[in-house]
């Protein structure tokens, strides 16, 4: 089977990185994101262990479409029984680009008939529809008028661990966090410090990555609701997985913030995510921060602003950031994510890597000083 796993643009070679990781064949790095083979197995594997995907498809079937017939037509040529029984529920989402067909809602609309008509003319009754949590996901996508018609194996998109049921204003997304610890290149073996820490979200996923924990194990997957899924299967190998897991770590994730409320918020995430013990959170102003000694590296994602009026007034911020990495983090290696080229210049550092980001819409960059 060949497998589409999705993800924010720039995570692209990261996320084939993932997969080659684990062992994936057939991997293709696409705009979006990564193809590979395998067989089912593989598919939750990739589901349970990927950091930087969004969601894991499953494309069934891709052919000419240019009109609501043809698209019906198609659609209804693949065998859903296999996949769909009267008794499940039903979405259909449907993205377009270039194609004839222009309204996603009625494109939906019309896919969605051919199934329950599928499914009604080989068994009588039909499925119902659920928008919000449905037994099966399909996906159509319509590029140049050739239909591509997935199911997801996700369900929940992929960076919603389980772990962050709080929210501060500006919340980075748990992938994205990923994608930000893997493209540092840290393994665990040295300290990591975060003096913005915020709610925790790139403190945890770095002790997620350093401890050999599963990002998927606290949730659940849109695989697990289809026919023939074989639960009890799942969970032996779930318990495999977590007693695999470094209950130690060989240096310490040492994270703080000045805001008390962010603190607490960012330890109880991390009691969620099962790495509460792997990460030191503490509350003081960035002035006060002083990273463990050694050949470390420290992460921040500092408030990047989206008005003019903003942008001035953090400019004196990213000059405090700038002098706090040369007075005290020397020896170490430190990364900058912001979304604004203009602060970035106040650092008064100079970057010797530039990697690009997007968070959302808005295109980012990772920025690496080497503090000798």
């Amino acid at each position: 089977m060949e497998f589409f796993v999705t993800c924010a643009r720039g995570v692209e070679e990261i996320l084939a990185g993932e997969l080659a990781t684990l062992g994936m064949a057939g991997i293709t790095v696409d705009r979006g994101g990564v193809r590979f083979s395998g067989e089912m197995t593989d598919c939750r594997k990739a589901n349970l262990w990927l950091r930087t995907a969004n969601r894991v498809m499953v494309p069934l079937a891709t052919f000419p479409c240019d009109s609501p017939q043809s698209l019906y037509d198609g659609v209804k040529a693949i065998p859903w029984h296999e996949y769909l029984t009267p008794e499940m529920t039903l979405a259909v989402d449907c993205s377009l680009r270039d194609s004839a067909m222009t309204h996603s809602h009625n494109t939906a609309l019309k896919a969605k008939d051919a199934i329950v008509d599928t499914i009604r003319d080989r068994c009588g009754s039909r499925p119902s529809i659920d928008t919000k949590d449905p037994g099966l996901r399909v996906n159509i996508h319509l590029l140049k008028n050739r239909c591509t018609v997935s199911l997801d194996s996700s369900g929940t998109p992929l960076d919603k661990r389980g772990y962050r049921t709080e929210r501060n204003e500006a919340p980075l997304r748990e992938t994205l966090a990923a994608a930000i610890v893997l493209s540092t290149g840290w393994d665990g073996s040295v300290p990591l410090s975060d003096p913005l820490c915020g709610s925790g979200t790139i403190l945890i996923e770095a002790a997620l990555i350093a401890s050999r924990r599963a990002p998927g194990l606290g949730r659940s997957f849109g695989f697990e609701r289809w026919p023939g899924f074989d639960a009890s299967a799942w969970k032996r190998e779930l318990e495999t997985v977590k007693s695999q897991a470094l209950e130690k770590l060989p240096a310490p994730i040492l994270g703080s913030d000045s805001d008390g409320r962010t603190i607490a918020t960012a330890r109880r995430n991390s009691e969620r995510a099962g790495v509460r013990d792997l990460i030191a959170l503490t509350r003081h102003d960035m002035a006060d921060f002083n990273p463990p000694p050694g050949n470390g590296v420290v992460i921040c994602n500092p408030p990047y602003g989206e008005r003019m009026g903003e942008v001035e007034a953090l400019k004196p911020f990213y000059r405090q950031i700038g002098d706090l990495f040369k007075q005290r983090c020397k020896g170490n290696t430190a990364w900058i994510f912001t979304g604004s080229q203009e602060l970035s210049k106040n650092v008064g550092l100079k970057a010797t890597r530039r990697i690009p980001l997007w968070n959302g819409p808005l295109e980012c960059r990772l920025l690496k000083y080497e503090l000798y």
